[in-house]
């Protein structure tokens, strides 16, 4: 009982230090609140993003997987390739046609994709994904065909220049037009557009890498340079009750017999699973958070010298009070426990405001890039947490000078 009433006590005196020196005060809990906004601010960012990955992850469905020419986690140089990659072979149509057929295979299927600009009776995007697929694009991509039709089997045998439309890209270059039967252009190609397509709200893409156009593939391939090294891969769906691993090893025997391998050759392709794609984004996701914690460590680490000196500015401010409270009987005890629990309200307040403001920001971000950002409620008790650890970490140097003053001394102070 003695223990609250001292806490009680204790609050309440360094409530009123606080109102008293507003301005000061006011100046200390600004360091705490700008380290504890950004710690929130940017995990709302990074936990959004990751939540959209795993979203469009999940609309391909986890058994997807695709196989490439070459798997690289450091970005290759396509003007200065190393010779184990330009010596493997591209893949091609007919590899995908051959696994298509494979009985653990549902789905199988050769896709590429470019950048280029769509052009209307003078109107121009900025440049745009434009993916070289199939009739099955939503089967991968997600998304619906809001008007107008998918490719026929004979536009895909032929390369027809037809095109199905993102529904915004069309809108911005059509108006109120109706795009479906008229002419436009994908990088100086005409097309005829033959359907718009909306892609899944949930899919995560910045500006300019959204989809613009599906065209088939053939007309992508013989009308654009594809980057192959890159920009070229087969997606592959399992059939129901068959294993990515069962369908994986169906894949790497067909090809293998395609190109001609010995048992002792190493595979010249390779294949990516939805794991790895994912694994790949929590590495870069990871290393933001890092960043991000070591720049606000430092923002925290400001904010916590700062309410150390000016601790130590009150405990000379108040050299007299210290001196009037050890002689009606505080002991040293109960004037350190003031001042820390000072120094922890001080930074307390300031994480509270940095919680919300750092909240308010993300939410803002995160609006504006159309990602769902919630950071993790654990995480907001451990930015309280930590804030007012600070104060306590900070404040017990200062608190420590104000329980040693001498009592005599003290109140002789002027």
């Amino acid at each position: 009982m003695r223990l609250h009433d001292q806490l009680r006590e204790n609050i309440g005196i360094a409530f009123d230090a606080l109102r008293t020196s507003k301005l000061r005060s006011a100046l200390t809990i600004l360091g705490v609140v700008i380290g504890v906004a950004t710690v929130m601010s940017m995990a709302a960012i990074v936990r959004g993003i990751q939540r959209q990955i795993v979203r469009t992850i999940e609309i391909a469905g986890p058994t997807t997987f695709y196989v490439v020419k070459v798997y690289s986690q450091t970005p290759l140089n396509p003007d200065a390739l190393p010779k184990w990659v330009r010596i493997r072979p591209d893949l091609s149509k007919r590899e995908a046609d051959r696994i298509a057929q494979l009985p653990e295979v549902s789905y199988g299927a050769i896709w590429a994709q470019v950048f280029a600009r769509l052009e209307y009776k003078g109107q121009r995007s900025q440049p745009i994904q434009v993916f070289g697929a199939d009739d099955r694009f939503t089967e991968i991509q997600g998304g619906d065909l809001a008007a107008g039709r998918w490719f026929t089997r004979g536009e895909l045998l032929s390369g027809a220049p037809v095109a199905v439309v993102q529904e915004n890209a069309a809108r911005r270059l059509f108006g109120r037009e109706n795009p479906v039967g008229k002419i436009m252009r994908i990088g100086g190609r005409p097309v005829e557009v033959i359907g718009l397509y909306v892609p899944p709200e949930n899919i995560f893409a910045p500006q300019g890498a959204e989809t613009g156009a599906i065209v088939p593939y053939l007309m992508l391939d013989q009308q654009f340079t594809i980057d192959k090294t890159s920009s070229q891969y087969i997606a592959v769906k399992p059939r129901d009750g068959v294993t990515v691993e069962q369908a994986q090893e169906a894949v790497t025997v067909v090809m293998r017999e395609l190109r001609h391998l010995r048992p002792a050759d190493k595979n010249t392709f390779d294949m990516i699973t939805q794991d790895q794609i994912l694994d790949i984004f929590e590495k870069l996701t990871g290393a933001f958070f890092l960043v991000m914690l070591v720049l606000s460590s430092v923002a925290l680490m400001v904010g916590g010298i700062g309410v150390m000196a000016i601790m130590m500015v009150s405990v000379t401010d108040r050299t007299r009070e210290i001196g009037v409270r050890k002689a009606l009987g505080a002991t040293r005890g109960d004037i350190m426990l003031q001042f820390l629990i000072e120094a922890a309200t001080l930074t307390g307040i300031g994480g509270v405001i940095g919680i919300a403001l750092g909240l308010g920001m993300g939410g803002l971000v995160t609006q504006l890039m159309n990602v769902d950002a919630a950071p993790p409620a654990s995480l907001t008790a451990v930015a309280v947490t930590v804030s007012i650890s600070i104060g306590v970490i900070f404040g017990l140097l200062p608190a420590r000078r104000a329980s040693r003053l001498d009592p005599v001394e003290a109140l002789r102070y002027e």
